[in-house]
């Protein structure tokens, strides 16, 4: 491990240099790829840093030891030993998690797809409150929220609704909400104030560009036809709705949001491709499935993942079995605290599964 951590130092300080270099300055193009690639080794390098010093002043100090010192010294250096020792073995598991194998899929914009489940009106509201809690805690990160495609329900939620957070890191602060969300609440209309359970899908997809995703045209049959439900008065009178089927996998998308149907086919092209993307991500995680298991979730969409329980103010993640009782932050996009904590079970999993 310290051969590896001392290539990544020289690697780092090489592109330092070059990053002063007037010739790379000039050069924009090639200055952001050596930026991007150094800023990618910053985190290590600089625990990597700090634990050569905790090292050298251990030595030192078991150096002290090894003299003859009066009483009050001595235990003054054993102590200070045992404070190097702890502030060691930190940094060796932080420079453990940051050399395991980042998920290159980390830096993307996320695409979110939520639906309604069981529960009929009560459901759709629900799938209303998760769009919310996303594009607050999304704003609260300084990112763009967009919706791509949406269908409302009767009683004011969604049925679905498709829309794309771009930000910096967006799908890895994000890549551990997909799954089943299931909320208990007594439903405003319900007179005799019993609770009813209602559950809504979540699915992250991380955003396809282009050349990740290569789709050629005759694979494509677009259909249009007029757009339905609230949208003032092109609905229904102009045929600016897109519906987009891939032939070959038979994967669909849709929109019917914006009064140009070019917008339309653009709009459903993203999501398309971020599906053609994600089906390539189940196939190839199927042939790596004991690596699924360690993982804190399959990605799944009908793994039930949360609990919101309105009666006692709870939120659960049954996956890491964490309970918080702040429902109404929670629902008002304060999810950094389970976000941060789904994060690093699933690099302790996978720590363990590197050692072991």
């Amino acid at each position: 491990m310290l051969e590896k951590l001392y290539e990544i130092e020289r690697k780092y300080d090489e592109l330092t240099e070059l990053l002063s270099d007037p010739e790379i300055i000039s050069n924009q193009s090639e200055w952001q790829k050596y930026a991007k690639a150094q800023a990618g080794m910053t985190n290590l390098v600089t625990v990597f840093r700090e634990y050569q010093e905790v090292k050298r002043e251990l030595d030192e100090t078991e150096t002290l030891l090894r003299e003859k010192l009066d009483p009050e010294m001595q235990e003054m250096a054993e102590q200070e030993k045992e404070n190097l020792l702890l502030k060691s073995e930190e940094l060796e598991e932080q420079i453990r998690i940051l050399l395991l194998p980042k998920d290159p899929l980390d830096e993307k914009n996320v695409i979110m797809e939520i639906r309604a489940g069981a529960g009929g009106d009560e459901a759709s509201l629900f799938a209303g409150d998760l769009h919310r809690m996303y594009t607050r805690y999304a704003e609260g990160q300084g990112w763009k929220v967009e919706v791509l495609s949406v269908s409302y329900s009767d009683a004011g939620g969604y049925k679905e609704i498709i829309f794309l957070i771009e930000g910096h890191g967006a799908y890895s602060k994000l890549k551990f909400e997909s799954g089943v969300h299931r909320v208990q609440r007594i439903p405003a209309t319900e007179s005799s104030g019993r609770i009813h359970t209602s559950t809504a899908t979540v699915a992250v997809l991380p955003e396809a560009e282009e050349v990740e995703v290569s789709i050629n045209p005759n694979d494509l049959r677009i259909d249009v036809y007029c757009s339905s439900g609230p949208g003032g008065q092109c609905v229904n009178t102009t045929q600016s709705a897109v519906r987009v089927t891939h032939i070959p996998t038979g994967i669909i998308a849709s929109c019917q949001d914006e009064k140009s149907q070019l917008k339309n086919k653009e709009k459903a092209l993203r999501v398309l491709r971020a599906r053609i993307l994600e089906k390539a991500q189940e196939e190839a995680m199927g042939e790596q499935a004991s690596e699924r298991k360690n993982q804190v979730g399959t990605g799944d969409r009908s793994e039930r993942i949360r609990t919101f329980n309105f009666p006692q103010g709870r939120v659960t993640d049954h996956r890491i079995n964490l309970t918080l009782h702040r429902l109404d932050t929670i629902l008002t996009g304060d999810l950094g605290e389970i976000i941060e904590a789904l994060n690093s079970s699933d690099q302790a999993e996978r720590l363990k599964a590197e050692i072991q």
